[in-house]
């Protein structure tokens, strides 16, 4: 009887465990203070018409 309860138990566990995963954010999707100050300077520059893209760069550097 104890292992029946061990093994409903465990089923329990494993099913609250994949309810976590599933509303977990992904670490790599949180923006850190620097990621937000470089986007709003990024935002900024762009505004200003300061960017260059990267198939001028590419063409710059003799890549295209």
């Amino acid at each position: 009887m104890a292992k029946i309860q061990v093994i409903e138990e465990l089923k329990a566990i494993r099913k609250e465990l994949t309810s976590i995963r599933k509303s977990m954010v992904d670490k790599d999707m949180i923006l850190t203070e620097d990621d937000y100050k470089a986007l709003v300077e990024t935002a900024k520059q762009k505004k200003k018409g300061e960017l260059i893209s990267l198939e001028e760069v590419e063409k710059d550097l003799g890549c295209l």
